[in-house]
Formats: C-alpha cells, structure tokens, sequence
C-alpha cells in the first residue's frame, strides 16, 4: 500500500492498522522522515529506548550479518507488549536493499514474530529499489513517501505548534515567518519553539508584523538573498555588491550558489502555479515569496520562463559542484555565477 497524501498519513501514524506489519518512510527531508517515524514508532511502544521490546539496526549492521534482521523480527517479547524493529538506513547498498526487502516480504506476511511492528527509516527511495517494491506490494505493509512540506503545511505546523504554547502571529507575521523557515522540518522546529520562547509560552500574546521583525532581526542571509534577488532582476552591479557583503559578513560560497538555487525555485513555482490557474498573488505567496519582494518576484517571472530558468540550473548545479571542489577559487566561482545570471537577465529583457 502507498501512502502520500498528508491527511492520510497523519491518520495511518496516530491509528495504524493493525493489519500493517511494516513501515517503510522515505524522502529527502530525513528529520520530516524520522519525526514521522518517531510518531508511528510510539504507537507500539511508548519507551522507545525499551531494551527488551526495541531493536534498533543500521545498514552497518545488516551489510555485517543479515542474519541480526531475522533474529530481531522473531524475537518475543520477555515483558509482555508489541516488539518494535527500527531500521534506520543511510547509504542504501543494493545488498542491504534486498535483504531488508526480503525480510519485509516474509514479515508483512506473518512469517516471523506476527505481533512485531518493523518500521524503516531510509533516504528517498528510487522505483527500483526493491524495499520501497516491497512496501508498496505486500498487503500487510505500507511505504509512506515524504515529500517537502508545501507552504500551506508549513503554515499549518506553526499555527499548531504556537497555539500548543498559547501564542500566536497575525496573518501577515505568519506568511513573514513561513517565507522565512528553512525547508528542513528539524530546522523548522527549532525555529518555530525559538520564537514561541520569544514570545512568552502561556502568555496568550499574538504577535503582529513589526514585532515579528524585532524576533527576527537581521538574517543572516540576507546579503545572499538581495544578491541573488539583484542578479536575477538584471543588477549585476548591486548582486555584486551584495555577495561581496555577505562574504565580509562571513557567509560561504556554497550558501551563494544554494541563496541563488532558492531565488530560482521560487520563480519556478511561481509559473507552474500561473500556469495552472493561480493569480500572480497567489502564486507568490505558495511560492513562499516575502511581501515586501511580490512586486519585483513577479517582474522577474513575467520574464523567467521555466526553459530560461532550466538553462539557468545547469550553470547553478555546475557552480555548486566547483565550490565544493578542493583548490578552486569558490568566491569567483559564485561571483561569476551571479554575473552570468545577471547577463541572462538583461537580455531576457528586464
């Protein structure tokens, strides 16, 4: 069975079935996949460091002797209770893919320890590995995909978590500080329990615009976001001038590159939303666009096509490569990068 969409999977992880005998969450995003594993995780057991009705594995271990699975997902319970099998895998081996794909076959299929629940945490899983096969096939599992949280979820988690602490942002704070969150759901949550800090947890207080801005301060991108916003509004002079501060500032080459594969994302987003129908607003703020940028973000997308941006994403995907290479000038490499894009910029006609 496959699961994908949001609703579904918070209703399999609060109340999985008990027919489902194995998990396996994958994605990109391996906070998003652990955090929801962790949730799943506490349905078997509440004490997830439990000696006796916990097993914990890595790749490590099953690549060592693939006979530890085996011995995991028989074992009985010397307490009484669900035995739980956590799998966590990082660099899949197409060994490791088979053996844990073959163990879930004959465990989704009551072949060992039927009252065991084996849940599997893994990096995104390719339609041919044969594990993420498994979970989608075999009736008594289910292979949950997660995807980058969209805005709307992300606005979501923190309406949610603030009001946990009984605070709250105004609408125009909340799109402020979702434009704002990084796109890694570990990261995400810290932000968010930073700024309910900030506001008094219990305190029933609701902040507006200008005092979000106070919590915020100075970003420490920013130098990096007004170069790559500069360079692709056809500005070289000021997205020079703007990566050459953030540099003095002591941000990295490799920041820049990725400052510019966001800015480029999100004027992506914004056409692909146009093109199905959203309004310019609309397409903006899905595309997590700051207020005070929706003016100059939807200029440059009137003339960013998607195969303008494509042959972008070849240069930016080079870059990112040279500025990790060892003994290259990565500073220039990211200047230069900005300057191209700036050049393309001015002949696309901005």
């Amino acid at each position: 069975m496959i699961l994908a969409k949001r609703p579904e999977i918070d209703r399999f992880l609060k109340a999985p079935d008990p027919a489902i005998r194995a998990a396996v969450i994958h994605g990109k995003d391996r906070s998003g996949v652990a955090e929801r594993a962790e949730v799943l995780c506490k349905t078997v057991t509440p004490d997830l460091n439990d000696p006796f009705n916990v097993t914990v594995l890595t790749d490590s271990d099953i690549d060592g002797d693939e006979t530890k699975l085996e011995e995991a997902l028989t074992a009985m319970s010397l307490m009484g209770g669900r035995r739980l099998v956590r799998i966590r895998l990082s660099a899949l081996k197409p060994g490791v893919d088979k053996a844990v794909a073959a163990a879930l076959k004959i465990h989704a299929d009551g072949g060992y320890n039927p009252d065991a629940m084996m849940v599997v945490e893994a990096d995104q899983l390719g339609r041919e590995s044969a594990l993420r096969k498994a979970a989608e096939k075999e009736n008594g599992a289910v292979g949950i995909v997660c995807y980058e949280d969209e805005t709307g979820d992300v606005a979501r988690m923190v309406r949610e978590a603030l009001a946990a602490d009984k605070v709250g942002l105004t609408s125009d704070a909340l799109d402020r500080f979702v434009a704002r969150l990084p796109r890694e759901r570990g990261l995400m949550r810290q932000e968010i329990e930073r700024l309910a800090l900030f506001i008094g947890p219990g305190s029933g207080k609701t902040l507006d615009m200008d005092a979000l801005e106070h919590h915020l301060g100075v970003e420490p991108d920013a130098s990096l976001s007004d170069a790559a916003l500069q360079a692709f509004g056809a500005r070289p002079g000021p997205a020079q001038a703007g990566l050459r501060r953030a540099f003095a500032e002591g941000e990295s080459s490799v920041l820049a590159v990725r400052s510019a594969a966001i800015h480029l994302g999100k004027l992506r987003r914004i056409n692909i939303l146009q093109a199905n129908g959203a309004n310019a607003k609309e397409a903006a703020k899905a595309a997590g666009v700051f207020w005070k940028q929706e003016a100059e973000m939807l200029r440059q997308a009137r003339s960013w096509r998607v195969e303008a941006l494509d042959e972008v994403l070849d240069s930016i995907n080079t870059a990112d490569v040279a500025t990790k290479t060892t003994g290259m000038p990565d500073q220039l490499i990211a200047e230069r990068l900005l300057l191209e894009i700036a050049g393309r910029a001015r002949r696309l006609g901005l």
